[in-house]
């Protein structure tokens, strides 16, 4: 099923994929070329990874017609507003550091994000060489080990050589999205990867007249054939607005044992009597942290969305 974005006429169309967008104005890699798009009207719905048909207005110029069904969509938030952030990822790494410091908060959203949306999910811990902070730093990611993340170990900077030995088998077959705070060395994790991205984003920043200096839009790097990776601005909280009070406590991967065994088949999980998931948390099953996350999220699931 397509999204249709309007327009008639016979005229050819073309399929592409948007690799960065800016404003109502997107680059898309159609075959072997680069074109400049935007949508019909004031629609603007489109994201970083979606597969589109589109027809040509000159060599380099298209408007786009439809979006094909999406396979995954995630979500930033911006106050309280959601942004489409990136369609059709099946992975999504969030990078931490020994330092600077990290949030848990955005380590959390970001799994509930993942998990919502169908995504895999992994953990990277950069910046290993910095001895001094590694044990802490592991012992702060010890929660998210036993619900099952992986976390991977790597000094993009210390090990660049092991680091992209790392990461190239994760990475194939996948469309794999990279996000996290600002200095947790994400671009350094890119340029392994991708030994022209400083290259590509100049272009891309000419193509979308964004500026030289702007690296604030979201943008994919095709890698090989069949695999991609999508680097994000650093940014400190995902959109999970859209998401429902069935999908927030289903995208809680402790919360699944207990769900469905309450006393009250309608219990939210707050203070209700007899509530399995409340006499988990007792328990020391399920981590307070997770469980006030959960609180705060059904509570900004309530507020209308402006």
């Amino acid at each position: 099923m397509k999204q249709l974005l309007g327009g008639k006429g016979e005229t050819k169309t073309e399929t592409g994929i948007v690799i960065a967008a800016h404003g109502r104005h997107y680059l898309v890699q159609c075959g072997q070329q680069k074109l400049q798009c935007v949508t019909r009207g004031k629609k603007g719905d489109v994201a970083v990874g979606d597969v589109l048909q589109l027809q040509r207005t000159s060599p380099n110029q298209g408007v786009i017609d439809s979006i094909d069904e999406r396979k995954s969509l995630l979500y930033r938030s911006d106050q309280y507003k959601s942004k489409l952030l990136a369609a059709n990822v099946t992975q999504l790494f969030i990078v931490v550091a020994t330092e600077p410091g990290f949030t848990d908060d955005l380590i959390s959203r970001a799994l509930i994000a993942a998990e919502s949306a169908g995504v895999q999910a992994h953990i990277v811990l950069n910046k290993t060489d910095v001895a001094a902070l590694l044990p802490r730093t592991l012992q702060r990611l010890e929660l998210y080990a036993a619900l099952g993340y992986p976390i991977h170990q790597v000094s993009a900077r210390g090990a660049p050589e092991a680091t992209r030995e790392t990461f190239m088998p994760l990475l194939a077959g996948q469309s794999t999205i990279l996000i996290g705070q600002s200095g947790m060395g994400k671009s350094s994790i890119i340029n392994l990867i991708v030994p022209d991205a400083e290259i590509a984003v100049r272009e891309i920043s000419a193509a979308l007249d964004t500026g030289k200096h702007t690296t604030t839009f979201t943008r994919l790097y095709p890698i090989g054939e069949d695999a991609s990776i999508i680097d994000s601005p650093g940014f400190q909280e995902f959109g999970l607005y859209q998401l429902t009070e069935g999908m927030l406590e289903r995208a809680f991967r402790e919360f699944r044992p207990y769900l469905g065994k309450c006393k009250f088949y309608n219990c939210h999980h707050l203070s209700e009597p007899s509530c399995a998931v409340l006499e988990a948390l007792k328990e020391g099953k399920i981590a307070p942290m997770r469980h006030a996350l959960y609180v705060q999220l059904l509570h900004e699931a309530s507020q209308t969305l402006y």
